[in-house]
């Protein structure tokens, strides 16, 4: 007997299966963890850090603030207005610019992310209900 060698071979077909499809269809409804940031927050002190990044930085930004715009760049003159400034209100200076520039960054980011999903919607026709 004549044996055909592809006799002894199974092959299973499998219906074809839909692209996963991107569950974030809203901005708002991202995931955000984190562990995106593995660097900023190292594992296990994420809430110390994030502390001490809310009590540092609005302060660095509010010392840069004072003496680049304020105090014109010139070193006495930052020197004597931080003398008289007291660390709230470095602090306070720092915080309203951070927070203008992250809402600033949120807008632009919801407005790209916005651009790119109608650039997904346009490959779809359209049709009528």
């Amino acid at each position: 007997m004549h044996h055909n060698k592809f006799e002894s071979t199974h092959v299973t077909y499998t219906p074809k299966q839909k692209p996963i499809k991107n569950t974030n269809e809203k901005f708002t409804q991202q995931n955000i963890t984190f562990d995106d940031t593995p660097l900023l927050f190292p594992a296990g002190m994420e809430k110390f850090f994030l502390l001490i990044y809310f009590i540092v930085l609005p302060y660095i930004a509010g010392l840069l603030f004072l003496f680049f715009y304020v105090g014109g760049g010139k070193t006495e003159l930052f020197l004597s207005l931080n003398e008289e400034s007291s660390f709230m209100l470095t602090w306070a200076i720092g915080y309203e610019i951070i927070a203008g520039v992250l809402i600033l960054w949120i807008i632009k980011s919801a407005i790209t992310f916005s651009i790119n999903a109608s650039k997904r919607g346009a490959k779809k026709s359209f049709q009528r209900p």
